[in-house]
């Protein structure tokens, strides 16, 4: 996974689900996206009475990766308040995807339990850039 531990990007994941704004459902998810530059990008889930137009924690940080210039995606890692692990939703898996299919995905909870898992490992027939043939 390279130089950043998952305990470390864990413990941003955490920090960013304490701003997740989750009024009607009070299941706040933090995310972080490593990038190839090394930079962090953080997300937390953003939801909305009008329900489909709720963001996720993962989409919301690898939003902000793009935005600022990352080419290469690295890791992800993702947690909420649950029992065992927490997954990336099939949305954020498909997104993921986009991005590569050798991303790590920490996926934990807040009581520091975690699975490492490569993007095709959630998502092995996934439809993906190259099914386009452009």
């Amino acid at each position: 996974m390279g130089p950043m531990a998952p305990e470390e990007l864990i413990r941003q994941a955490m920090q960013a689900r304490e701003r997740a704004y989750a009024p009607y459902s009070g299941f706040k998810v933090g995310a972080v996206v490593l990038g190839g530059t090394g930079r962090l990008y953080e997300g937390c889930n953003v939801e909305n009475a009008s329900y489909g137009a709720s963001l996720c924690a993962e989409r919301v940080a690898l939003g902000q990766a793009i935005a600022a210039g990352e080419e290469d995606i690295q890791a992800v890692a993702v947690v909420a308040d649950t029992e065992g692990i927490c997954s990336p939703c099939g949305i954020c898996r498909q997104v993921l995807i986009e991005f590569g299919r050798n991303i790590d995905v920490v996926m934990a909870n807040m009581r520091g339990d975690y699975k490492i898992v490569r993007s095709e490992d959630l998502m092995p027939y996934a439809f993906g850039p190259k099914m386009l043939n452009i």
